[in-house]
């Protein structure tokens, strides 16, 4: 805080002792707070009326203003008013005796000396001889004279003493002050004789007084009108001794104008003036009055307006008080000067990260301190190494003289920076760049930060070589490496532009998907309105397959745009290709003949196997079509490597092994035209209305965000071959899990739906409401987490992944989760934007529901979570074991012996050791397997009596397990433990439905039903 600003004040208890220093103070006397806090206030103030400073007496003047607990606050100021004051007691004892006077009150004559006469303006010859009183009183200020009057009247009719004070026009036109004082005396009649008194020139005292007040005045006026807030406010605390409130006791004119709360004495902040005021206020200042420790913080008050406060906080009247002073000051406006460039600069940024190039930025004098992921990548340097000047030792030492000496010159003139050198990859190899930086400067034209980038130029270099050596004799080799260079720009060009589309698709279908999340959601609820009118229920049905074609419209605009979240798992190209015979098929029809050719050995990679299918059965229609229905269809798998060699020109793809997957047609093929603009959404070569142009662009944006690569080979009436190649996973084999399905049941827990925008969530709060549940909402992620810390009970977060504010909803949901352990979270977005999408892959834990989603979907899904929450969060007894699961010895069921043994089947960890210990308790015997791999391999080991299985398992569909369960073991019961309300479509007759989350009671039963 700039000490400037704030005031000089000392705190003191009822004892004396100082509880609070304000930087003010420190300026003045040099004392740090830590220093003189808890030493009595004697030791800074002597008995002759000096402050002792650190550096020795410091001749100063305070204002002290009581507190309520009989403590004061110390105000310090200048000697001057101490001076006017000391001026004040030298006049009054040195008082002017102007002169006497004797008053005939009988026959009305006043007799004077000369000088009371002169002070008059009378003749003295006169005044000896004696002048009625009026002509005194005449001389009296008009402004004084009706008083002086009633004053003589009421000693003449009282007796006594009199003195009273006046002002006397002078006869050079001053005004003086004067203290007139006298008795009256009675005769023996007992009435008025005479009135004899004194006069005295006061003048130069009250000129010291009037002096002194508006010293005093101005000193208060100032205190009142400090730049700075002041306030003393009262802490409330509940049972627990917690702060919940504070009332305001005292507060300076200024108080209003920084918070803008009107007339604040005597009301609670909390209670009177803002509820959702946050809780760290109460916390900081709680902090200092329990701890009797001085604070200085900076915060934010959202419902002040959103001001920023700059505060000090200073514990006052002693230690059991709860009393605490503030001194604050807005600083909003710099607040917020400062949070827009920290987004600018998050912005640029995040600018930075997306670009093709190096990008990187330097300080004023020169040394690196930012570099975007790019120059890490290429260089496999981190980043704390290259920071500094480190730089240099990415730079081949044959460069680096000339390109520090330039950059040195750079840095000492401001001129704009531009080099080519080489600089070494990762893999050791050294490549040409050309290397520019331009100053940023502030307001005043000074160099602020320096901006740079390295653009690769090592074809361009190459080219340059070629034709310094055959420049003469070999031009046909100069218009090849041209061609060269050519094209290398023109896939720079390709890919930026790809890049470019790739954003705005995205944006695009993420508003898409909003809006069709507000349509979708509006009729299924429509469609329970009118229900029965069969006219109203087809139009319905209508609308809603037109925001499901909508809904297959964005997901391939999302698959272009690389922000589909995608659920990628180990699979064998081959196999899944074959399986899906029937499916090709049936699609593109008998005309069209398919050869599926499989290399032995094929490896496995990592992808999502929906998207798989979808890039498969597109190539395949697209074929078709360029075949007029009548050709040959290839699918080919093998393995494949791209090495260096292919790899140099393409920036986004790495060199390695790769699971090859190829569609070739021998349709009419493309010319050259056709094939730069293949992959953009929306460009079609079939007539209008026979397709969207989307299908290459959605296989396009898959493989990308996969981390593979695409190429298409394309000649006019050759054909076409589209090859993906996507990346090889070394581990095994996954089988894909099921998604909950089934009709919407509803419930009557609490949902915190948190959706910024506004129509989306209105329509959610309306299907939540219909199925039963309670809801409450919030528009960002800030607002939030506070329903959540505020204490009300709530069942389910149901919040969108893009939010506004610096609050993001991944933070939000974590925090929330460590106040609420058994808070269940689902996360749903029109696309993710990797806020919980790393690698091309939902973090672990995380749920999704991807918009649009219907009203089945969605309670479905929120069914599951409780379900599994629920039965999570049930007690499990303590288990004498280690949790390494060991498979007990096989044991058939006796007849009459009710002992059974169990092959528990469950991926959540804690529910299946919850639900192993309750098979126990019952006395059961238990093989516990966590996959349905597991499952499978311990089946076919050992017997047992009952599956008891959870339908959604990381590696295949619990009905599927139980089918391939009951081919090896026919008569084996089957137990499906779920969050839905019904058996998996194609389960067995016999087989038994335990709903989570289940009980001692409810499980027992099920076994018995399924025993």
């Amino acid at each position: 805080m700039d000490t400037t600003l704030s005031a000089p004040l000392i705190f003191l208890d009822s004892d004396a002792v100082i509880t609070g220093w304000s930087e003010g103070a420190e300026r003045l006397l040099g004392w740090k707070a830590e220093k003189i806090v808890g030493h009595p206030y004697s030791d800074i103030y002597d008995e002759r009326g000096f402050f002792i400073g650190s550096e020795g007496p410091v001749d100063l003047d305070s204002v002290s203003v009581p507190t309520p607990d009989n403590g004061r606050v110390v105000a310090l100021r200048s000697s001057q008013t101490k001076h006017l004051l000391e001026r004040l007691d030298l006049t009054m004892t040195n008082a002017d005796v102007i002169g006497a006077w004797n008053w005939d009150v009988s026959e009305d004559m006043i007799f004077t000396d000369g000088r009371f006469a002169d002070s008059f303006g009378l003749n003295p010859e006169q005044t000896e001889s004696g002048l009625p009183l009026e002509e005194f009183v005449n001389r009296i200020h008009e402004d004084d004279r009706a008083r002086v009057a009633d004053e003589i009247v009421r000693t003449i009719e009282t007796g006594g003493a009199y003195s009273t004070e006046y002002r006397v026009k002078r006869p050079d036109g001053s005004v003086s002050h004067v203290l007139a004082q006298g008795k009256l005396v009675k005769g023996t009649d007992g009435k008025p004789d005479r009135f004899p008194g004194v006069l005295f020139d006061v003048t130069a005292r009250r000129k010291a007084e009037m002096e002194a007040q508006a010293q005093r005045e101005r000193y208060r006026n100032l205190f009142e009108n400090l730049d700075s807030g002041f306030c003393v406010i009262r802490m409330i605390w509940d049972e627990a001794g917690n702060p919940v409130d504070y009332e305001f006791l005292e507060a300076n004119k200024t108080f209003t104008r920084h918070t803008g709360i009107e007339e604040p004495i005597g009301k609670w902040m909390r209670r009177d003036i803002a509820s959702g005021h946050e809780q760290y206020w109460f916390d900081l200042y709680g902090d200092v009055a329990r701890t009797g420790k001085a604070t200085n913080f900076e915060n934010p008050a959202s419902e002040l307006d959103d001001r920023w406060f700059q505060v000090q906080a200073f514990p006052i009247d002693g230690p059991g008080s709860d009393n605490v002073a503030v001194l604050f000051t807005d600083v909003t406006n710099s607040k917020k000067a400062e949070l827009s460039l920290k987004a600018s600069e998050e912005e640029f940024r995040s600018l930075s990260q997306s670009m093709l190039n190096h990008i990187w930025t330097a300080t004023p004098d020169g040394r690196i301190e930012w570099l975007n992921d790019r120059v890490l990548a290429y260089s496999g340097e981190t980043a704390e190494r290259l920071k500094g000047d480190g730089w240099a030792t990415i730079v081949h030492p044959e460069d680096f003289p000339a390109a520090a000496a330039a950059w040195a010159t750079a840095v000492e003139t401001g001129d704009v920076y531009q080099v080519e050198f080489r600089i070494r990859r990762h893999d050791g190899q050294y490549r040409w760049h050309v290397v520019r930086a331009t100053p940023v400067r502030n307001e005043k034209g000074n160099v602020r930060r320096w901006v740079g980038s390295n653009t690769d130029i090592e074809h361009a270099k190459l080219n340059e070589a070629a034709l310094a050596e055959l420049n003469a004799t070999l031009e046909d080799r100069i218009d090849e490496r041209t061609e060269e260079l050519v094209q290398s720009q023109k896939a720079l060009q390709q890919s930026q532009k790809m890049e470019t589309i790739g954003k705005l698709t995205g944006g695009v279908a993420h508003d898409f998907n909003n809006l069709l999340q507000v349509v979708a959601g509006n009729l299924q609820l429509l469609a329970k309105d009118v229900a029965g009118n069969e006219r109203a229920e087809t139009r319905v049905k209508n609308a809603l397959a037109g925001v499901d074609r909508g809904a297959k419209l964005a997901s391939q605009l999302l698959a272009f745009s690389r922000r589909q979240p995608l659920e990628p798992k180990v699979i064998n190209v081959g196999r899944f290709v074959g399986g899906m015979d029937d499916l090709l098929r049936r699609s593109i029809g008998e005309t069209v003949d398919i050869e599926v050719i499989i290399a032995d050995g094929l490896w496995n990679t990592l992808a999502d196997p929906t998207q798989i299918e979808n890039a498969v059965l597109n190539l395949a229609i697209n074929a078709r079509d360029a075949m007029e229905g009548a050709g040959k269809l290839t699918i080919e798998a093998s393995n494949a490597r791209l090495d260096d060699t292919y790899t140099a020109g393409l920036d986004d793809v790495s060199s390695g092994n790769y699971v090859l997957l190829a569609v070739t047609d021998t349709g009419s093929g493309m010319d050259e035209d056709t094939l730069e603009q293949v992959f953009e959404p929306f460009f079609s070569t079939k007539p209008e209305g026979k397709g969207t142009g989307l299908g290459l662009s959605m296989v396009y944006g898959f493989v990308k965000q996969s981390g593979g690569h695409i190429k298409i080979y394309s000649e006019p009436g050759q054909g076409t071959t589209v090859k993906l190649y996507l990346p090889r996973a070394l581990g095994e084999e996954e089988h894909e899990a099921l998604a909950p399905s089934g009709p919407a049941r509803g419930g009557t827990e609490t949902i915190l739906v948190v959706e910024d925008d506004d129509d989306v969530r209105a329509t959610v709060v309306a299907t939540l409401t219909d199925l039963g549940y309670r809801v409450l909402t919030a528009r960002d992620a800030q607002s939030g987490l506070a329903v959540i810390e505020s204490g009300v009970p709530v069942d389910v977060l149901f919040t969108d992944v893009v939010m506004p504010g610096t609050l993001k909803s991944p933070e939000m949901a974590k925090l929330a989760k460590a106040s609420n352990p058994d808070l269940v979270v689902l996360f749903t977005s029109g696309y993710t934007e990797n806020s919980i999408v790393h690698g091309g892959k939902l973090d672990p834990g995380v749920e999704l529901l991807s918009k649009p989603y219907t009203r089945e979907a969605l309670d479905g899904r929120i069914r599951h979570l409780l379900a599994n929450q629920q039965q999570k969060s049930r007690p499990a007894p303590a288990r004498t074991t280690p949790e390494t699961i060991t498979a007990p010895e096989p044991q058939t069921a006796t007849p009459g012996s009710g002992k059974l043994t169990v092959l528990l089947v469950e991926d959540e960890a804690l529910i299946r050791i919850n639900t192993a210990d309750m098979l126990e308790d019952l006395g059961h015997s238990v093989i516990e397997a966590g996959t349905a791999t597991e499952a499978l391999k311990a089946a076919s080991e050992q017997d047992f009596n009952i599956l008891l299985t959870d339908v959604g398992l990381p590696d295949m569909k619990g009905g599927e397990l139980a089918k391939e369960i009951r081919r090896l073991k026919p008569g084996v019961g089957i137990v499906f433990a779920t969050g839905e309300s019904q058996l998996p479509h194609g389960a067995d007759e016999d087989a038994v439905l335990l709903t989570k989350p289940y009980s001692d009671d409810s499980l027992k039963a099920a076994l018995e039903r399924a025993g």
